[in-house]
Formats: structure tokens, sequence, C-alpha cells
């Protein structure tokens, strides 16, 4: 995919309400946004020798190229928010109605329900709006929150992190970081996310609520882990949904939903750091 280009970033700068985007190996700081390198080699600082037009590698990687270009051509592209809070929550303020209503007018394909400490709001999202929903929950652990994505039953909070996890991927679900280095939001530092990279699939490297600092720090470890980073807009509200969302491709299961999400392109309009949620 195409990075966001100098005279795009240079509009971006001069109003707040201008649209950025940006999807692999496309970086920015400065200006209270960052663009991460969601699909690069993520600073492990292993390189693969460049395969032959021969090999089998070289094939699978240039088919699946071609059928990401026809993708684009196309436009079958998918609007995906994976950090979403409703009326279950204890801080949410809006229906499922109204998320679903909001969804429409904004023209979000998939939004993940990631209410505080429980999964009915989910669930019944699935039953509402089964092309729409995802069923998650933001889940309270002992060092900081985790979301479990594509998750059937309640994770119960006050777990070790590495417990939660494990429940999360038992029920074949995802694990999602949100704002995991921001000092408001959450416990964890980044050396403790190196000791969990294991049971980690996505880092959440962008989430309008967080200063810039924090969106920097956390992309930069997603980076030098290999992890596929996301954007999430951590609405509490109807009103609040349509600040960030990921574009990407229609997936078939979790496993294709993750390689899919890494090369994701990634939609913000609104700054970071709002400071407005502690």
């Amino acid at each position: 995919m195409v990075g966001t280009k100098a005279d795009d970033r240079a509009s971006s700068r001069e109003s707040q309400s201008s649209v950025t985007t940006w999807s692999r190996a496309s970086t920015r700081t400065g200006d209270g946004d960052h663009l991460q390198r969601a699909g690069s080699t993520h600073g492990t600082g292993l390189r693969q020798s460049r395969p032959s037009a021969g090999d089998s590698s070289f094939r699978a990687l240039a088919r699946a190229h071609a059928e990401r270009s026809r993708a684009l051509k196309r436009g079958v592209m998918l609007r995906v928010d994976l950090h979403l809070h409703s009326n279950f929550s204890h801080d949410g303020r809006s229906s499922l109605q109204e998320l679903i209503d909001r969804a429409r007018e904004c023209r979000i394909d998939r939004l993940a329900l990631t209410d505080h400490n429980t999964v009915d709001g989910a669930l019944n999202f699935v039953r509402l709006a089964p092309k729409l929903a995802i069923a998650g929950e933001e889940v309270k652990t002992l060092e900081g929150e985790v979301i479990g994505l594509f998750i059937t039953s309640r994770v119960p909070p006050f777990l070790a992190p590495e417990e939660a996890m494990d429940l999360i991927h038992g029920m074949g679900g995802l694990t999602y970081l949100p704002h995991p280095l921001d000092r408001h939001r959450s416990n964890f530092r980044a050396e403790r996310l190196m000791q969990l990279a294991d049971r980690i699939d996505v880092i959440e490297t962008y989430n309008p609520w967080c200063d810039a600092t924090a969106n920097r720090a956390a992309a930069e470890v997603a980076d030098e882990l290999g992890k596929v980073a996301a954007t999430g807009s951590d609405s509490h509200s109807a009103d609040e949904l349509g600040r960030s969302w990921m574009e990407m491709e229609e997936y078939s299961g979790t496993e294709d939903f993750l390689e899919k999400l890494r090369f994701a392109r990634h939609v913000v309009t609104a700054s970071s750091g709002t400071g407005r949620r502690a």
C-alpha cells in the first residue's frame, strides 16, 4: 500500500478536522499525530534474503499482493473499529441500537464491542447485528487492560495478564492491547510487554484519547515485537464513533483476520492527545 504523501501531511497540520491516513511502512511524528509502520518488518533486525522468482514463497507472496491490488481497485475494503463501548460499560453512554445507527451513518462495516469487564452487551450486539458486530471485552487485569476479540464468553477481571490472555485464546479469540503505554490508562511497561509478547496478537498504536508520546511508544513496541498494529476509536458514545478506523480486506476466520489487519489502512479524523478521558 502507498503511505501518506508529503502534501497530505502538510494539509493535515493545517486543519485538525482533516483526515489522516497511513498504511504500510509509513511514519510520522509531531503535531499530535503519528503514523506507525503497520505492516513493516517491525524493527526486529531480521531481514530475509530476497527470494527468487522460482521460489514457492515468492510466488505465494506475488499472488497475495496481486489479490490485494485487485481488491483495492474494486474498492472491496471494510471499515473496521476494534475498540468501542456501549451503555453496558459503566462509563458508556449509548445503546446498542444507537451504535448500529451511527455505524450506518459512518459507513463502518465491522464494530468490536469491547465493554469493560462484561461480554453481555457484545453477545446481544452480535444477535442484533451479526454482519456488523464482533464480540469483545476490555478486561482489567492485575497489571493493565487487555481486549479479547471474537470471544464467546466473559473473561473475569483481576487475573494475571497471562491467565486472561490464555482464556481469550482458549475460546478461539485474539488478544488486543489497548492504549498499552498510556500512563493514565494502563500499568503495563514496555519491558512487561516484551515478556508477554508470545501471547499478544494486536497492539493498539493509535488511540485518539492518548497523547502523541504514548501512541508513539506503543507503535515502537509493536514494531520491535513484530505485532500487528491497530487503530481504535475507544468510543464511549455513538457521537464519538467515526473518530478513527481501519480499512482492510474481507476475512474468513480469526487467523485470516489477523493477516489482513496487518496490511490495513489506518484512518484518523481527530488529533491525538485530546486528554478528555482518563
